[in-house]
């Protein structure tokens, strides 16, 4: 009997879908551009009422996510999001 091994869809830097033999490490919601941990308690509780799930991607790593423009989460990624959140403010600031 042939073994079948599971393949991932998965989103490059691009934002284009490839398949890997590897599951992603993180999980994203496409319309909204967030990504965090796969067992993010916000995420997971969208998920189970059936939402969420019709816009979800997963990356390799969290390099991928911010490169496809993606922003950390602020519910499961506290740190990463308060260093987006500042760099955006710097951002702001810097155009005016």
């Amino acid at each position: 009997m042939k073994k079948v091994f599971k393949k991932y869809k998965l989103l490059d830097a691009e934002g284009k879908t490839y398949i890997s033999d590897t599951p992603g490490l993180l999980g994203g919601n496409k319309k909204l551009k967030i990504y965090g941990r796969l067992d993010c308690s916000s995420a997971n509780k969208w998920i189970q009422k059936g939402y969420y799930v019709q816009n979800r991607v997963f990356f390799a790593d969290e390099k991928v996510a911010i490169e496809a423009g993606y922003r950390p989460c602020a519910v499961c990624m506290p740190d990463e999001y308060e260093e987006w959140k500042a760099s955006q403010m710097k951002l702001t600031l810097n155009k005016k």
